[in-house]
């Protein structure tokens, strides 16, 4: 399985979404908050400013379509 890491904030509807996808699939993730200063740096390498984000191994998801990140997973 790719490493997993996925870019939520606080009250963030979407980024619920996919966490709760995650979690329900026994998927293991590594969670960044994008609201701590560490958190923004991450986000900000990757070129993004909106969440959620998921880093699937090397690829990038912008926004959380169970569809697109099933593709990247398998890919």
């Amino acid at each position: 399985m790719k490493r997993i890491v996925l870019y939520t904030m606080p009250r963030c509807p979407h980024c619920d979404t996919a966490k709760r996808y995650l979690d329900e699939h026994n998927i293991a993730y590594r969670l960044v908050n994008v609201k701590t200063p560490a958190g923004q740096k991450e986000l900000h390498r990757l070129g993004f400013r909106a969440v959620p984000v998921l880093k699937i191994g090397d690829q990038l998801l912008n926004g959380f379509s169970i569809k697109d990140f099933k593709r990247l997973v398998k890919n």
